[in-house]
């Protein structure tokens, strides 16, 4: 038996990207051919798509874990990896994505309505982009990034134009059947209704949708019976319908009580998406009057109620009395709704500029560690996650990065020291200041990097003695020199 669920909560997992490749091109008579490793591929991302054909979550429910493909590696002969394949999962209309601690992250309405729920890593690039006329043979690749990992949870809000309120056996479910094609669960106990029913209804050249939910008891705001799966159901309707039993012979209950009790449950809810239900437009619907005593109920509480404000309409879904006008009601106000509401675009592009004092980056004492520092920023830490540690060309070129960025000199002004602890993502190192970015990196052997031996910073005489080992074999090695006799 199919089963209808509305909340679930998903794992997503992109996938990794691939890493770049360091190779150096031979052939035949071409002893220098260069650097020609290519770039990894991106990691597939994890994207949620609207599906209008899709109207429960059940599938999540089942298979909560979502991982995208991984990028490949790149290869030599300028060869880039391919691409992770986008994992994309169908989701229903009405489909609001939040973080575990409540935080709503998108709210998906609309056929075609995408997300992406985990972004894939990006692919490492190879040593023939990271060449430069400084670094003409860079010795080493950049690391693929790992894919996004984040869980999350996905709720189902019905997308219909009228909510049925109303207490359990009300006959709410019996009025969606025979004003629609739904075929709602009907029996004569108590929360029949166990999960959303949603109804198209044609009245004239309108068409609008009804929502048969399930009914609401006093206390349902707080949790109380299946009220809060209710009410997360009515947060998108346009009209409000109070589905009253006159026919009802439990103690305390009468029409005026039934719809005091309702509306103050809708007062005490707060909606996820924002706002309230104080300004949807309500009607009263009297049912089961083709029952004698329910019928004399209905003119005893009627003046009563329309004095509130509230339309009246008095209907029973065996007779069919009263559907036709109440049919007709209700898409009239849908229709004033629909002319109220601003248009949506097909496409709305959010855009979110940059500060114009933004580095990219901020550093903060470290209160754990005395004299420590901790470096924050999507930038650098994603350059540390690219790094190959083992090979000490790539620590280098990190170093340039970062002082390039602008991060050594943040550091001197907050006063930091050769030797003290700073913190960049999940790397803790001990600072020592470096050389202005691309001066000793031409003057030592592939995948290696001369600012690793040294400890002492390098003065003003000395990176000009460095200068002068490019047009001279020393200490630093013949291989930067002109070896030519003179």
């Amino acid at each position: 038996m199919a089963r209808f669920v509305d909340r679930v909560v998903i794992h997503a997992a992109a996938g990794n990207g691939g890493n770049g490749c360091a190779s150096v091109h031979r052939e035949k008579f071409k002893p220098l051919g260069g650097p020609d490793g290519g770039n990894g591929g991106s990691g597939g991302n994890v994207i949620l798509v609207v599906d209008s054909q899709v109207h429960t979550l059940l599938d999540f429910h089942f298979r909560p874990h979502a991982s995208a493909t991984s990028g490949k590696a790149g290869a030599g002969a300028n060869r880039d990896g391919a691409n992770g394949e986008d994992l994309i999962l169908r989701v229903p209309d009405g489909t609001v994505v939040l973080t575990e601690a409540g935080e709503i992250v998108a709210d998906l309405v609309g056929e075609g309505t995408q997300l992406i729920a985990a972004a894939g890593g990006r692919g490492g690039l190879g040593n023939a982009s990271l060449a430069s006329r400084a670094r003409k043979a860079p010795g080493f690749a950049l690391l693929g990034e790992p894919g996004e990992t984040r869980d999350l949870v996905l709720e189902l809000k019905s997308v219909a134009d009228v909510g049925l309120l109303g207490f359990p056996s009300a006959g709410k479910s019996s009025l969606i059947a025979v004003l629609s094609a739904a075929k709602p669960k009907i029996a004569d106990y108590p929360f029949t209704t166990l999960v959303p029913n949603l109804g198209v209804i044609t009245a004239g050249e309108t068409i609008f949708t009804m929502a048969d939910v399930p009914g609401l008891i006093p206390g349902a705001s707080q949790g109380k019976g299946l009220g809060l799966d209710f009410l997360r159901h009515i947060e998108r309707t346009a009209v409000l319908a109070h589905v009253v039993d006159c026919a009802t012979y439990e103690p305390g209950r009468d029409p005026i009580a039934d719809i005091d009790a309702l509306e103050k449950e809708l007062s005490e809810y707060t909606p996820a998406l924002g706002g309230n239900f104080e300004d949807r437009p309500r009607v009263v619907i009297l049912n089961k009057v083709d029952i004698p005593d329910a019928q004399d109920l209905a003119d005893i509480v009627r003046p009563e109620i329309e004095a509130r404000g509230l339309p009246v309409f008095e209907v029973s879904t065996v007779s069919r009395q009263g559907l036709r006008e109440l049919t007709f009601k209700l898409a009239e106000v849908v229709r004033e709704y629909r002319a109220a509401k601003p248009k949506q675009e097909s496409t709305r592009i959010v855009l979110r500029p940059t500060a114009v004092d933004d580095q990219g980056f901020t550093v903060i004492e470290d209160p754990s560690v005395e004299g420590g520092f901790i470096v924050k920023g999507e930038r650098p830490e994603r350059w540390i996650r690219q790094t190959d540690f083992s090979n000490d060309e790539a620590v280098g070129y990190l170093a340039d990065r970062l002082n390039r960025l602008g991060v050594e000199e943040k550091l001197v002004k907050m006063g930091a020291v050769p030797g003290c602890q700073v913190t960049i993502g999940d790397l803790i190192f001990d600072w020592e200041p470096t050389t202005p970015a691309g001066i000793a990196m031409t003057m030592t052997g592939r995948g290696s990097d001369i600012r690793l031996e040294r400890n002492d910073r390098i003065g003003a005489h000395e990176r000009k003695a460095l200068k002068k080992a490019r047009r001279a074999p020393g200490e630093y090695g013949d291989d930067y020199g002109d070896s030519s006799e003179e």
